[in-house]
């Protein structure tokens, strides 16, 4: 399911017109991102899904072309857990 076909259903779903659930859609977004970015906290929707940002430590890795070890610098990475209510769906 593409963002198109999402804002779709979403516009169905919570009879809303597609301009409207773009609009939360877009702003979820923002909201996601600004929470992660800060590090400070999680993102929690109970029963779906849990985002937060971890951070990863500098390492060494190989070139797989030539073999040759290389620096990878420490950076940040997101860090999304699946809820129950979401891993009970794909059973």
């Amino acid at each position: 399911m593409n963002r198109t076909e999402l804002v779709e259903a979403l516009s169905v779903r919570a009879s809303v017109n597609k301009k409207d659930a773009d609009a939360v859609l877009s702003a979820f977004a923002q909201i996601a991102g600004e929470v992660v970015q800060q590090g400070t906290e999680k993102l929690m929707i109970p029963g779906f899904l849990t985002l937060e940002r971890t951070h990863r430590a500098a390492r060494t890795a190989r070139n797989p072309q030539t073999g040759e070890p290389i620096q990878i610098p420490a950076g940040y990475s997101i860090k999304a857990t699946v809820g129950s209510k979401l891993k009970d769906a794909v059973k």
